[in-house]
C-alpha cells in the first residue's frame, strides 16, 4: 500500500537515481499486497510485520536497498549481495539493470512476507 509520505519525499529527492528509485517502489509495492512503506531512517522503508529493506539515498551510481535481515529471505537470490549476519544489499544501477532484475526483486519481497507468514 503506498504511503503519501514517500510521495513526499520523492518529490524533494534530488538524485540521478530517482527514476531508478521511483521504479523499484513500483516494483515492490506490487510485489505483495501485504508490503506498507514509510519513512524510517530519512528514507523510504518498506515492511511487514518488521521491516524488509530502507533504501540508502545518498547512492549516485546506483539505487541501493538494504534488506535489513536478508540473510533469513529463503530462496537463491543472486543479487542479495553480503556475506554478514543479517543485511543484504540489491543494487540496480539504471532502469534497464532493474529490468532484468525486476522478477527476482518481486521475488525476494513476496518470500519475505511468505516467511513472516510461517512465524
Amino acid at each position: 500500500m503506498k504511503n503519501s509520505e514517500i510521495d513526499q519525499w520523492l518529490d524533494a529527492y534530488d538524485n540521478p537515481m530517482k527514476p531508478v528509485v521511483i521504479a523499484m517502489r513500483e516494483i515492490i509495492t506490487q510485489a505483495d499486497p501485504r508490503v506498507e512503506e514509510c519513512i524510517k531512517w530519512q528514507a523510504p522503508t518498506f515492511t511487514y510485520k518488521g521491516n524488509i529493506a530502507s533504501f540508502h539515498p545518498n547512492s549516485k551510481k546506483h539505487a541501493s536497498l538494504l534488506f535489513h535481515k536478508g540473510a533469513e529471505i529463503e530462496g537463491n537470490f543472486p543479487n542479495l549481495q553480503g556475506d554478514g549476519k543479517e543485511a543484504r544489499t540489491f543494487k540496480v544501477s539504471d532502469l534497464d539493470d532493474l529490468a532484468e532484475k525486476q522478477d527476482e526483486l518481486s521475488l525476494i519481497i513476496k518470500s519475505w512476507c511468505d516467511l513472516k507468514d510461517k512465524i
